[in-house]
């Protein structure tokens, strides 16, 4: 098919317009990685602005590993992550999955109470006393149950499972299958890109954990990521004589900010096309 001389123009607007919005995606990435691999002394004799670096150096990665609790945060971190996306997802799918089954007495009044939780919630000093109340004060389980379960997500799953063809739920119950069997066996296998979009999402959320930290968290042994990168951006360089002798506050900033970052980025591109898929069948119904 031949293109026209006003197809070949809109297209090369298209593609200049997606080309400048890529860039100013990847460039401050880019200037973070930069900096956080260039020697102090480089960065401040460019005013702290670099984007090719003359040399490279990884003392600020080595410091941060050495010098700083983020060897233990990043721990921390993982372990929020890996147990609360579980956790999560569970909780969602036991949830999602009666309120997608039309049959359920009274389902429209839990639909109601889900959507109600989206709008209006108790409020931070009502959660700090449950919290407190349930001895999760000073504990992972304080970053994980409190945010168990996202209405958001819940709405999201029950629309996949509601698109799921209903001769498999009649054939598998005329079969004597029970509705956790059914679940388990049947449900969960075909939901695998709306699972996977939702454990993104989780993910995402226990990745970054940082106000439930602050709240609920004094033991510094329990800070995850967020909070000790937040420690560390909040540091001032003290005003020395030698510019050799000056903690390379900036550089140990942006080595941070990638630490927290590159897991996201080297998993996102491997669950992209389940991440896609989820958010169609999920949210389409047909």
């Amino acid at each position: 098919m031949v293109k026209s001389m006003e197809d070949r123009f809109i297209n090369g607007i298209v593609f200049v317009i997606l080309g400048l919005a890529g860039l100013a995606a990847i460039f401050p990435l880019m200037y973070v990685v930069t900096v956080s691999i260039t020697p102090f002394t480089e960065v401040l004799k460019n005013g702290g602005f670099i984007l090719i670096p003359k040399s490279i150096t990884f003392s600020a990665y080595h410091k941060l590993f050495t010098e700083s609790n983020i060897p233990n945060a990043f721990w921390v971190t993982v372990l929020i992550t890996v147990v609360g996306t579980i956790v999560n997802l569970i909780l969602t799918a036991l949830m999602a999955y009666p309120l997608s089954r039309k049959a359920l007495p009274g389902r429209n009044i839990f639909l109601m109470m889900v959507v109600f939780t989206m709008l209006f919630s108790g409020g931070i000093i009502p959660t700090y006393l449950i919290v407190k109340s349930l001895g999760l004060i000073d504990s992972i389980w304080s970053m994980i149950l409190p945010n168990a379960v996202w209405s958001f997500n819940v709405l999201i799953m029950k629309s996949f499972f509601e698109n799921l063809p209903e001769e498999l739920f009649e054939s598998a119950r005329m079969d004597g299958a029970k509705e956790f069997r059914i679940l388990m066996q049947i449900v969960i296998p075909l939901s695998v890109p709306s699972l996977l979009t939702i454990g993104l999402f989780y993910m995402v959320g226990h990745w970054n954990e940082f106000f439930q930290a602050v709240m609920y968290v004094t033991d510094r042994t329990l800070f995850p990521l967020q909070v000790v990168i937040r420690e560390i951006l909040m540091l001032t360089q003290q005003p020395m004589e030698n510019a050799e002798n000056m903690m390379p506050t900036e550089t140990i900033q942006m080595a941070s900010v990638v630490m927290a970052s590159l897991p996201i980025i080297i998993i996102y591109p491997f669950i992209q096309k389940h991440f896609t898929n989820g958010m169609l069948l999920g949210s389409v119904k047909g």
